[in-house]
């Protein structure tokens, strides 16, 4: 005779009720995410400083989180905030003079296109490109209050990750489904991973900009601190990087009639700052954090979709850590991988 159980029954619905409520709890409040993966990629820059002036120094655990989130603030996001000013004064002079751009961009297509001998780009295309970044504006400004938003709940987060981490760590070990071994494997690689890619990045960025601003010095590119810090900030991204910088800087040139300019431009930003960023990521991030190249480039394409700037740490973290789990799951459930490629068929008939 067929009976329920009755412990597996009210285990199930429970489980389906704490489903439930996470669901919910995750739709309504998925705006922060980016706020805390900003709190916790600062907390595991700083917990062992917060871990060392409480224990060592004997400071208040409040104390020393106030101290260090002051620091962070004023050696990572002034900067930050300086050059939005400084770009954000560069974009209001181009939008106020977008007609001149886009003469100098018509002229340089008209060029283009008495040389191959057809019409590439008509002037109303341009003219509508031109009407669709001035109505990308009221987005930017849009974008400007949610990170304002997201700061500030960040460092909200942060304080009672710094003040209650240990708690907040013990809880985290006592919910996961893992062995405590294991457990401590991934949040070894989580902090290896946030390591690396919150200092190697921005590393990586500043030295390709460097790079970049010799060749901008060079040839006497005006303003050659505004395209360093274009540099900069476009190397970070994924796939196209500083060409973001260096190819409309070359297009300037060549519709200002500067040939040799223009040439040098390409030559220089392809051959010179494209390679040194591939020798910088592939060897500096990963030396940093022992992160496979492949993890950190699809992890970067990957993390910019799903969580915005800050996936640029985060990708590459979901990707190490599927890759960990896996293996975790084949040492927790004895699945052996296979020994090497099988034989050939013919050898068995």
């Amino acid at each position: 005779m067929s009976y329920f159980d009755t412990d597996k029954v009210r285990q199930s619905a429970f489980i389906g009720i704490i489903l439930a409520l996470g669901y919910i709890l995750f739709r309504e409040l998925q705006v922060f995410i980016p706020a805390f993966l900003g709190a916790f990629t600062l907390y595991v820059l700083m917990q062992k400083y917060q871990v060392s002036l409480v224990q060592k120094r004997k400071w208040k655990p409040a104390a020393a989180a106030g101290i260090l989130m002051l620091l962070s603030f004023l050696i990572i996001l002034i900067p930050i905030m300086l050059v939005i000013n400084l770009l954000s004064s560069k974009v209001g002079f181009a939008v106020e003079h977008s007609g001149e751009v886009m003469e100098a961009v018509k002229v340089f297509l008209k060029k283009i296109e008495q040389q191959v001998g057809m019409d590439l780009v008509s002037g109303d295309n341009i003219q509508k490109v031109g009407g669709q970044v001035a109505g990308m504006l009221p987005s930017v400004v849009g974008a400007t209050f949610n990170t304002l938003t997201t700061l500030i709940m960040m460092y909200f987060m942060l304080f009672f990750m710094l003040t209650s981490g240990k708690k907040m760590q013990s809880i985290v070990y006592q919910l996961t489904p893992i062995e405590d071994d294991d457990m401590d494997r991934v949040n070894k690689e989580m902090n290896n991973i946030v390591v690396s890619n919150a200092v190697g990045i921005p590393l990586i960025a500043i030295l390709q900009g460097i790079v970049g601003l010799i060749g901008y010095l060079i040839i006497g590119v005006k303003e050659p601190m505004l395209w360093f810090t274009i540099t900069c900030i476009t190397a970070m991204l994924p796939v196209v990087g500083a060409a973001i910088a260096y190819v409309p800087l070359a297009i300037i040139f060549f519709a200002q009639g500067e040939t040799w300019k223009g040439v040098f431009m390409v030559a220089y930003g392809f051959g010179v700052i494209g390679t040194v960023d591939n020798v910088f990521r592939f060897t500096l991030a990963k030396k940093i954090g022992d992160i496979h190249p492949l993890i950190t480039i699809f992890g970067v394409i990957i993390g910019i979709d799903l969580f915005g700037f800050i996936g640029l740490i985060f990708g590459p973290l979901l990707i190490s850590l599927f890759i960990l789990l896996v293996r975790i799951y084949l040492k927790e459930f004895h699945v052996k991988w296979k020994s090497g490629p099988q034989k050939n068929i013919s050898e068995n008939t």
